[in-house]
C-alpha cells in the first residue's frame, strides 16, 4: 500500500522534470550550435569572397576597373553565404605579406605582378544586441597576374 501511495503523490512530475530539463539543456544547446553556425558561415564568406574577388581583379584590363569588379565579386560571394553585404571590407596587400598588412597597398595589374586579397566579413551571433562588439572573419587570396597579357 505505501508504494502505491507513494506513486500517486508523484504523478506529473516526470512531466515537469521534461520541460525544466528542456529549458535548461536544450535550448542553450540551441543557441550554442546557432552561434557556430553563424560564425562558420563567416569564415566561409569571407574566404570565398576573397577568391573571387582576386579572380576579379587578376582578370580586369586596369586597376579601376579590377577594384570595381572585385568588390562587386566580393559581395556576391558574401550574400551567397546570405551574410550582411554592409559589413565587407576589401584590402589588397604586398607580396608576401600577410592580411594584417592589407589596406596600403594598391594593385597596379602589371604583368607578373603578385598580391593578395583579403577580405573581411563581419560576425554577427544571433540574439545579441548589436553595440555588442562583433567578431571578423578574413580571408586571403594570393593572386599572380599573367605575365602574358595583352595590353
Amino acid at each position: 500500500m505505501s508504494r502505491l501511495r507513494r506513486l500517486s503523490e508523484e504523478r506529473g512530475s516526470a512531466l515537469v522534470e521534461f520541460v525544466f530539463i528542456a529549458l535548461v539543456v536544450f535550448v542553450p544547446l540551441i543557441y550554442i550550435v546557432a552561434g557556430f553556425s553563424a560564425v562558420q558561415r563567416g569564415v566561409f564568406a569571407s574566404t570565398a569572397a576573397a577568391r573571387e574577388a582576386g579572380r576579379a581583379i587578376a582578370t580586369s584590363p586596369d586597376p579601376v576597373t579590377g577594384q570595381e569588379r572585385a568588390l562587386r565579386a566580393a559581395a556576391l560571394a558574401v550574400e551567397d553565404q546570405s551574410v550582411d553585404v554592409t559589413d565587407l571590407r576589401v584590402a589588397y596587400a604586398p607580396p608576401g605579406a600577410d592580411c594584417a598588412a592589407a589596406g596600403g597597398y594598391s594593385p597596379t595589374l602589371t604583368p607578373g605582378e603578385e598580391f593578395s586579397v583579403c577580405v573581411t566579413v563581419t560576425v554577427r551571433i544571433p540574439l545579441l544586441p548589436q553595440f555588442i562588439e562583433a567578431n571578423t572573419a578574413t580571408g586571403q587570396f594570393v593572386v599572380e597576374r599573367d605575365r602574358y597579357v595583352d595590353g
